[in-house]
């Protein structure tokens, strides 16, 4: 009987030891969130006088609305277009991003992993130095460019540095870089030529990867901020990661209608983001 106790007052400490620091954690990460949703759900007038800023004086997060209201969400979504021309400008930017960096990286990452030609470690190996670029080094010369190809304060200014990144081309060629020659062997015996291999043998495979890369990319391109900002000068034309904070007593209720796609696309892709990130690491 002692012993039991001992043993359950034993899992009892472990838990708290190994779990304890984790719930601190969800508390911290979960709490931004909570307030967010809580608060779309207050009128206009609660959330000016929850959140003005009055000197000499504490302000307090207010979580529990003294009155649930969806004000907020009838402003944004049937009384001022804006909000909603903002998230489709979202919509415009991301989506060809995503299915750029998609089509691009799946064809460079398969000739990186399968077609040998002259100095290709050589070229892959500056990929890699590439990618480990932070964004802002490459912004300069992309204005420039965009410059003089007429493209800038356009969609295509931030569409075309978007799709040609190198993480994409990484990520799958990691993944590509292992899967059996065998099946190719085979597929050119049987008269299949190069876009077969590809698409009936390497992409099928590569799913998961691909879907990694689609839930990264488009997460990645929703949150964008300094390329908007430089390469477009209509404002009209911003997505709503930059209007976000300019949203004022709607603010809440905006961020709500940002978060929503990101978090459904991780959602129903968790199981495809975890298992391609897995295996090209494990790889």
């Amino acid at each position: 009987m002692i012993g039991n106790r001992k043993g359950f007052g034993g899992y009892i400490l472990l838990a708290i030891t190994h779990y304890f620091p984790l719930l601190i954690l969800l508390v911290l990460f979960t709490f931004p969130i909570l307030v967010t949703v809580t608060n779309s759900f207050m009128c206009k007038n609660e959330i000016l006088e929850a959140y003005s800023i009055i000197p000499d004086q504490f302000t307090l997060f207010r979580i529990i609305p003294e009155k649930i209201s969806l004000e907020a969400y009838y402003q944004m979504l049937f009384r001022n277009s804006k909000y909603l021309i903002y998230f489709w400008n979202s919509i415009i930017i991301t989506l060809p991003i995503v299915l750029g960096q998609i089509t691009i990286s799946a064809f460079a990452a398969f000739s990186f992993a399968k077609i040998r030609f002259p100095c290709r470690e050589v070229i892959f190996f500056v990929y890699i130095v590439v990618m480990m670029l932070p964004f802002q080094v490459t912004l300069l010369p992309n204005y420039i460019s965009l410059k003089a190809l007429n493209l800038y304060d356009t969609y295509l200014a931030v569409i075309l540095p978007g799709v040609f990144t190198t993480f994409g081309v990484f990520l799958l060629r990691q993944f590509m870089v292992y899967i059996d020659d065998a099946y190719i062997e085979a597929a050119k015996i049987d008269g299949a030529n190069i876009i077969q291999i590809m698409f009936c043998i390497i992409f099928p495979q590569c799913k998961a990867a691909i879907a990694a890369l689609a839930i990264l990319a488009f997460v990645d391109n929703w949150n964008m901020i300094e390329q908007p900002l430089i390469l477009l000068k209509d404002q009209s034309m911003y997505p709503m990661s930059i209007f976000l904070a300019n949203s004022s007593d709607l603010t809440y209720a905006f961020g709500i209608l940002f978060i929503f796609p990101p978090v459904m696309l991780f959602l129903y892709g968790k199981e495809y983001l975890v298992e391609g990130i897995k295996m090209s690491v494990l790889k």
